[in-house]
């Protein structure tokens, strides 16, 4: 028993063995299943027609409803739900963007707005048909290849015969697994332009041109395909001296997140703004008010760099091909495209001709039938087979002209015409009718015979039918690169704790150094000859006795630091110059020899290079005569940061004194201007406007009559209107010829500029008042072309020398009438000869005879001789005194 009852236990207690089930090749095979469908049928558009399922469902289904009217979204949306599995939502979105793009659906309704982002009202509320573009090029049933619907009930279309390419037209997002597509649009007539020189064997380029405008920069487009990318910018202007305008955005974005990244941008202090005013409608404007002393130019480049105003769009041209997703380029997406194009008109032409030829061939059996009366052969058959026979040999002595054998169904088709038509039969109106159809059939073949020439007219037909209202949105122009850190506001303070040795914001109690920003660096040197550069932070410790703290900048060659140190304790002091144009953050670097209790004995920043004299005191050690002598840091080569420098000497210093204020040995900035970007540069791109010091300035006059002188920093926005751009000689007059609209006059005037700082118009106020002719020579001279005039003789052509015509003046007179004549045109000739003395080499010359001078005067004995051909560096000096 208890035998029984303990193996009876051993049993209700004995675990079942685990069974593994391995859930590998499920997993593979069903995730591979999702994705296929995913890529194939949801996410990827097909290279035939450039559609994803639900659009082509879409265009079908509202082929299938057309009858001209139009009808309700809901309504089109629910007919969709025979051919789509999906839900009415998707389909719903699906059409909305068709409908946005303006090229497929002709919309009804509030169809929201894609510049502002606001939605489409419901469906049942809007109302759609196609437009007569699709039904020109999207449907043709002979030509479609059928498939069945998800559920078998109905026919739908593989693909439609679209004769366009649609798919750079409109362009498609779509994220699918492991792969995603970004087609951007193009413009309408250039892919129709693209097509027909690809058709004619020519070379074509294709760039995107976005439905929101704004401006593109393509340089790395890379033709669509992976790897490339596009720079979109809203279009921005200066409204007035203190707001700016925004008229158009980038693609992607609206105006309701470009706003929200403004205002964003200056809440974290990246750009100062007063209010924003969006009074964006059919078109956009967004107005952004600034503060007073807040520069435009800077704010619309901090604009650039800090919010939506601009981004980057990296394209992927992913498209499906013989049921697999192939990446192409853009370039190779129309020539598909166009010569499917190519295919389906071919296709379209031959169809055309069989039907055609079968009119012909029934036309002429059917005039023979009635003229030769075989319809009398049948009376006296009693069997159908007898009739057919009977018809049959009636035909054959009059068939041999026909272009295909006569089949049964032809001559049961003759049995079918009415007694009625047969007594009404015209001879003449038959054989019209055969002419006619011969002169078709000979146009059809000849069109087959030249295709390539049908295929161009076919698309010049689409362009002059279609592409008016089609112009390009998107303007093409290159882009400034904008460092941050230089449009940035200076939303913050930085302090300094010299003795501790801590640079932060949180330091309010110690001493001020200057205004900065979150993303600035800041550059901090040591007394023992440490430097170290790190990012602005609220407290960061370099290291004790600092003796110089600024804002660094990356790629500065001017800003050049003047350091005389000892070298260890008891050793040599040296002098250097050098520039920092690039560090690694937060690595300290020593710019001594490295020798323990190295001192710096006298430092100074100079942002233009300026070179100080200094005077250096020795300790009265032993034999020491000469215990005072000067140095001059222009004598000083500017090399690098790690370079050892030169002795000063070998005794001990006991201190050195500033004794006078440097000059810049840095020659004047050579700055350029580069009309593809209209900004300046000093990297050499563009024009050489020339070389400018501290006080120089740029002259800038416009076509609608402003002056105006500006400082030439590297940050400012030109105009779009400026005529001249150049270096502003305050002895250079201006001369200018202007139309006077209420005295119907031109008007010749000559003047200087007189106040630089300030904007003046130099022509009328009027609104009609324009500036003809304008230039800077010194003596220029003007050709007159004069206009007919009623009985009067054509006057000939005169030169006018301005200089001789009128006196300089001042810039608000109004200047001296050019002629009563009537004037047709007004053209600037070459200028008279003038030989202006060039100060620059006079200047050099001086300098360099002072500095020669000098060189004799104040060279120590102890001094190297290597430095003897320093140039380099200028502006405002800061020195620091140290005792040993």
């Amino acid at each position: 028993m208890e035998e029984n009852q303990e193996g009876a236990q051993e049993e209700q207690f004995e675990q079942p063995k685990e069974e593994l089930i391995r859930v590998t090749g499920m997993y593979k095979d069903w995730f591979l299943d999702y994705a296929s469908y995913v890529i194939l049928e949801r996410a990827v558009p097909a290279i035939e027609d450039g559609f994803k399922p639900v659009q082509r469902r879409i265009m079908h289904s509202m082929k299938d409803l057309d009858d001209g009217r139009y009808n309700k979204v809901a309504n089109i949306v629910g007919h969709t739900m025979q051919y789509h599995p999906h839900g009415d939502a998707s389909i719903g979105d699906a059409m909305v963007q068709i409908g946005q793009k303006d090229i497929l659906i002709d919309t009804q309704g509030n169809w929201g707005n894609i510049l502002t982002g606001d939605r489409a009202a419901a469906p049942r509320y809007i109302e759609a048909r196609l437009s007569k573009f699709a039904l020109e090029v999207l449907f043709n049933p002979k030509l479609t290849e059928w498939q069945l619907s998800y559920d078998g009930r109905k026919n739908e279309p593989v693909n439609l015969p679209v004769k366009f390419p649609m798919l750079l037209a409109q362009g498609a997002e779509g994220i699918a697994v492991g792969l995603s597509t970004r087609v951007l649009p193009h413009n309408f007539n250039e892919l129709i332009d693209a097509s027909i020189k690809h058709l004619r064997g020519k070379r074509f380029k294709l760039f995107p041109d976005f439905p929101t405008g704004g401006e593109a920069d393509i340089t790395d487009y890379n033709d669509g395909m992976r790897g490339g990318r596009v720079r979109v910018r809203a279009k921005i202007s200066q409204y007035d001296k203190n707001t700016l305008a925004i008229t158009e955005i980038p693609y992607g974005t609206t105006t309701t997140s470009l706003i929200d990244s403004i205002l964003k941008a200056n809440d974290k202090g990246k750009i100062k703004i007063k209010r924003i005013e969006d009074n964006t409608a059919a078109e956009v404007e967004i107005l952004i008010h600034l503060p007073t002393n807040i520069s435009p130019d800077k704010t619309i480049d901090a604009l650039f760099a800090f919010t939506q105003c601009e981004n980057s769009i990296s394209p992927l041209g992913c498209v499906i091909i013989d049921n697999k997703p192939v990446f192409l380029g853009v370039s190779e997406i129309l020539r598909r495209s166009t010569d499917h194009t190519l295919h389906l008109l071919k296709r379209e032409l031959e169809i055309s001709l069989d039907e055609l030829e079968e009119q012909w061939h029934f036309s002429s059996l059917e005039r023979i039938f009635i003229e030769n009366r075989i319809y009398r052969d049948i009376e006296e058959e009693e069997t159908w087979e007898g009739v057919i026979r009977a018809i049959d040999e009636g035909l054959k002595p009059h068939i041999k002209h026909l272009k295909r054998a006569v089949t049964e169904e032809d001559i049961v088709r003759l049995t079918e015409i009415r007694i009625k038509r047969i007594s009404k039969f015209d001879i003449d109106k038959a054989q019209q009718k055969i002419e006619a159809l011969e002169d078709q059939i000979a146009k059809v073949k000849h069109h087959l015979d030249n295709l390539v020439d049908f295929a161009v007219a076919y698309f010049e037909k689409l362009k002059k039918d279609y592409g008016k209202g089609k112009e390009r949105k998107t303007e093409l122009r290159l882009f400034e690169d904008i460092e941050a850190t230089k449009v940035v506001i200076r939303n913050t303070k930085l302090y300094v704790n010299r003795k501790e040795g801590f640079v932060g914001t949180a330091l309010k109690k110690d001493e001020y150094v200057t205004d900065c920003s979150d993303i600035d660096d800041v550059i901090c040197f040591t007394a023992d000859g440490k430097m170290m550069v790190t990012k602005v932070d609220s407290k960061t410790f370099i290291g004790k006795d600092i003796i110089h703290v600024a804002i660094f900048k990356k790629k500065d060659k001017r800003t050049i630091y003047n350091m005389i140190y000892r070298d260890g304790k008891g050793g040599s002091t040296y002098i250097k110059r050098f520039a920092v144009t690039s560090v690694t953050r937060d690595r300290e670097y020593d710019l001594t020899q490295g020798k323990k209790d190295s001192k710096v004995m006298y430092f100074s920043s100079n942002p233009n290079g300026e070179a100080e004299v200094v005077t250096v005191f020795l300790r009265q050690v032993g034999s020491i005569r000469k215990v005072k002598f000067d140095m001059d840091f222009a004598d000083i080569l500017i090399k690098g940061r790690n370079v050892k420098g030169n002795i000063v000497t070998k005794y001990s210093v006991k201190r050195i004194e500033l004794k006078e204020e440097g000059v810049s040995t840095l020659k004047p900035r050579r700055i350029w201007f580069d009309e593809t970007v209209n900004r300046l540069n000093v990297d050499g791109r563009g024009e050489l406007l020339g070389e400018f010091k501290g006080e120089d300035r740029l002259l800038i006059i416009t076509q609608d009559g402003v002056a105006k002188t500006i400082v030439p920093e590297l940050t400012t926005r030109f105009d779009e209107e400026m005529v001249i751009l150049e270096k502003w000689n305050p002895k250079k007059p201006v001369s200018a010829i202007y139309w006077e609209p209420e005295k119907e006059r031109y008007y010749v005037k000559r003047f200087l500029i007189e106040h630089p700082e300030k904007e003046e118009k130099f022509i009328s106020d009027h609104e009609k008042s324009f500036l003809e002719v304008v230039s800077t020579d010194y003596y220029p001279m003007a050709e007159i072309v004069y206009g007919k005039q009623r009985g009067k003789d054509q006057r000939p052509n005169e030169e006018l020398n301005i200089e001789e015509f009128i006196a300089i003046k001042g810039i608000k007179a109004q200047g001296n009438q050019l002629t009563t004549e009537k004037v047709k045109q007004i053209n600037l000739l070459d200028p008279m000869p003038f030989e202006e003395e060039d100060e620059n080499d006079e200047e050099e010359q001086e300098m360099q005879e002072d500095e020669a001078t000098l060189d004799e005067k104040r060279r120590p004995e102890k001094l190297k001789d290597e430095n003897k051909d320093s140039l380099s560096s200028s502006s405002e000096s800061q020195t620091k005194l140290f005792d040993e």
